[in-house]
Order: C-alpha cells, then sequence, then structure tokens
C-alpha cells in the first residue's frame, strides 16, 4: 500500500536529483551554524557542491518528458539502442552525425544519424530515454541548455539541435 498518489510520486522522481541538492544543502548549512571548524568548512564545500548538484539536476528534469511511450532505450558500451513496437534501431554514439528533435510526431521524437546507418527515430518518452541526457551532453559543442529550450518550447518543425559537421552555409546559424 502506497502513501503517495502515483502523480506525486512521478513528479518526485523526475526532480529527484533537485531534492538531493535541497538535503545536502541543508546538511551544509546546519555545519556551518554549527559547531564550526573543520565541519564550518566542510559545510561550505556542500554549499557548492549543493548548487553544482541543482543546476544539474534542474537541466536533467526539464530533459525528463515522462514515461510510458512507445518502445525502450537501451544504452550499452557506446552504442544507443531502440527497441520500438513498428521499428527500431541501433546507433554507435562516437559516430553520430546528426542531432534533431522532430515535434512534428506524436509524441516528440529524437532524430539520430550516423553515416552508412538507417536514420534512428527516439519517441523522447520513451522507456530508458532518460538515459539519452548524458549521452547528448557528451557530444562535443552540444550547448544543452539550447537542446532543453527546444526540447520545452514546443516548436512547430524538426529542428537540428547539434550536427558534427556542418552541412549548411558558415552565415545560418544552428537554432
Amino acid at each position: 500500500m502506497s502513501f503517495i498518489r502515483p502523480e506525486a510520486k512521478l513528479a518526485l522522481w523526475r526532480w529527484r536529483e533537485v531534492l538531493v541538492a535541497g538535503l545536502v544543502l541543508l546538511v551544509g548549512l546546519s555545519w556551518i551554524s554549527g559547531p564550526g571548524g573543520l565541519l564550518g568548512w566542510l559545510g561550505w564545500v556542500l554549499v557548492i557542491v549543493s548548487v553544482a548538484l541543482a543546476v544539474i539536476g534542474v537541466q536533467r528534469a526539464r530533459f525528463r518528458t515522462g514515461t510510458g511511450g512507445p518502445g525502450v532505450v537501451n544504452i550499452d558500451e557506446g552504442q544507443i539502442t531502440y527497441l520500438g513496437p513498428l521499428e527500431g534501431g541501433m546507433v554507435a554514439t562516437r559516430e553520430i552525425e546528426r542531432l534533431a528533435l522532430d515535434p512534428t510526431s506524436s509524441p516528440a521524437h529524437w532524430v539520430l544519424e550516423q553515416p552508412g546507418q538507417p536514420v534512428l527515430h527516439i519517441p523522447v518518452n520513451a522507456e530508458g530515454a532518460e538515459a539519452l541526457f548524458d549521452v547528448f551532453s557528451a557530444l562535443p559543442g552540444l550547448k544543452t541548455e539550447q537542446m532543453l529550450a527546444e526540447l520545452n518550447g514546443g516548436a512547430a518543425h524538426p529542428v537540428v539541435i547539434w550536427e558534427r559537421s556542418p552541412s549548411r552555409p558558415a552565415h545560418l546559424r544552428l537554432h
């Protein structure tokens, strides 16, 4: 028997890193205001760590758009595998050439392109899709805040988030 409604549990789970950052902040502040000495200095370290954890937690929470979407995403040994009800595929993380977001699909899809492979479409709310945040963050030159703004912005057309070698003229912006 659970005393927490499923919707509240999902909301708490979505913001889990931010909640942990709040607890770490409280411990740090109690050590600063408490006995002082070495614990006081460690309290300041905990305050700094909690701020960093909160920033990362807010980004991760904004990336998580829900669960229960079609298919399952698995990331193993540098390879993204998507197993969907109608299609699926694999992409090597080091060989991703282009990352796009297609909000015209229902639900929105991440579009991953790799040379010599079919284009892989992954729903943003597929099971395990939250693990894509770490993969996308590791792409060289990807601007995380711009990615999150496009994901939560409600764009009307597909948007290229990142590409390894630009296929557009240099005077045209990516976003």
